[in-house]
């Protein structure tokens, strides 16, 4: 009988040795819980034992403080972006906004009747430019957005990119600018969207425009799978690019020369031709400024464009 109790008083002792580990290793774990929630922290929770489950709640935990790190490096980066978005715009419409109240004020006290169609002419154009500022901020959030979906059909990327060049007709002639365009005849067929195709090339065309020196050349070739798109400008031996940026939110090679613009047009043209399945990159040899546009080729045909 002794000796069942004396196995009996083991077995609690035991137990409750066990317990008081289990208890202790509870409270470390509460402890690290409790730092990680008042510390930035790239540390593991830890733990002594991995028995009885507490190795499997360590993992669990080890999971949830993971996902809460990334879910606050989203939420940090989310608000830098905001930031950013604030800051531009504000800067962005400030300029046309100045302008249109200076005019206007203009326009009130002005009685020669020349004079207010001068300046109502200008007044509609720093209306158009916010607009254009308002619609590129709402297609690049947009493009953001993870749950925007661009439908895709096939498109004759021949037809669209040579309708996008007649319609900077009046741009070319207003500057003076004879652009050299080679675009192949036989229309080919790739999987894309055409107004999305038609937002890229105007983009990447009147970024050319803002920066060119007179010579702007558009180009389209393919091979067996691939088209490629080139189009390319000359710039000033006094500005500075750098390529590695030039296709981020907001920049702006040369701030001065682009008041109406957001430094949003290339960022929304690479959105979109990603979502095409496209690949889109930036080029400088010398003085020559180049942006390439590659997509997979669906088909070619036979026949002639038709525009």
């Amino acid at each position: 009988m002794y000796i069942t109790i004396g196995i009996l008083s083991g077995v609690i002792l035991l137990l409750i040795l066990i317990l008081l580990i289990f208890v202790r290793q509870i409270q470390d774990i509460c402890r690290q819980l409790l730092f990680f929630t008042k510390q930035d922290s790239n540390i593991r929770i830890t733990s002594q034992i991995s028995c009885g489950g507490v190795g499997k709640l360590v993992d669990i935990l080890n999971m949830i403080v993971k996902e809460r790190r990334e879910n606050k490096k989203k939420y940090m980066d989310k608000e830098v972006y905001l930031s950013d978005v604030y800051t531009n715009l504000s800067h962005d419409i400030r300029t046309p906004l100045t302008s249109l109240d200076g005019y206007i004020q203009l326009l009130e006290e002005c009685e020669n009747k020349e004079e207010q169609k001068r300046y109502l002419w200008i007044v509609r154009e720093r209306i158009h430019s916010l607009k254009e500022i308002l619609e590129e901020l709402f297609t690049f959030s947009k493009l953001k957005n993870e749950t925007y979906h661009l439908e895709l059909t096939e498109c004759c990327i021949n037809r669209i990119l040579r309708q996008t060049v007649f319609s900077y007709y009046e741009d070319w002639t207003k500057l003076g600018i004879q652009p050299e365009f080679d675009i192949e005849e036989i229309p080919i067929y790739m999987e894309g969207n055409e107004q999305a195709l038609f937002r890229v090339f105007q983009n990447v065309m009147k970024n050319a425009i803002d920066h060119g020196e007179q010579k702007i050349g558009i180009f389209l070739s393919s091979s067996q799978n691939v088209v490629c798109v080139q189009i390319c400008n000359e710039i000033s031996k006094t500005e500075e690019i750098e390529i590695d940026q030039v296709f981020e939110r907001f920049y702006k090679a040369d701030a001065s020369r682009n008041k109406n613009s957001t430094g949003l047009g290339l960022s929304i043209a690479k959105e979109f031709v990603l979502r095409m399945n496209g690949t889109i990159v930036a080029q400088l040899e010398e003085q020559e400024f180049s942006i390439i546009m590659k997509f997979p080729i669906i088909k070619k045909n036979k026949s002639v464009i038709n525009i």
